[in-house]
């Protein structure tokens, strides 16, 4: 069965608000990576100004959530909007179930990134649904090598 953790988006500011989260809930980041850390992606390459940014970061906060989140890239800064800057992620138990589920919640909403490999070994989609809530469906390949969680 899916888990179902928050994803948090930031402009810029996204350490800054682990580090208070952290200081709060306590723990230690599994894992933390910037922007700059990235693979380079054909036709796709960071600006200087994003490197630094967090590109993932996770936060365990209890045995079954993890807080999750990101800085957005310049790119996605104009529409960056405080207060509706998360995402629902779901974390699903296989491949098929990833598909049932990005499909089934995305009808008639708007897909942002497709279901697709990602270079963290995981298979990973994003969508807005029909009802303007912001959804990542993730499943981690066991067999692949993980990058981050």
């Amino acid at each position: 069965m899916a888990t179902v953790n928050v994803y948090l988006t930031f402009n810029g500011n996204c350490g800054q608000a682990f580090e208070f989260y952290r200081s709060v809930f306590g723990g230690e980041f599994p894992y933390i990576g910037t922007f700059g850390e990235m693979p380079p992606m054909e036709g796709r390459e960071t600006p200087e100004e994003d490197k630094d940014k967090i590109m993932h970061v996770t936060l365990p906060i209890s045995k079954e959530t993890i807080l999750m989140g990101s800085d957005i890239g310049c790119e996605g800064a104009s529409h960056f909007k405080e207060g509706n800057n998360f995402s629902i992620s779901i974390n699903a138990e296989s491949k098929e179930e990833a598909d049932k589920l990005f499909n089934g919640l995305s009808e008639g909403g708007n897909i942002t990134m497709a279901m697709e490999d990602t270079f963290w070994g995981a298979y990973f989609g994003m969508f807005t649904d029909k009802f303007g809530i912001n959804w990542m469906v993730n499943y981690d390949d066991p067999t692949k090598t993980q990058q981050h969680p």
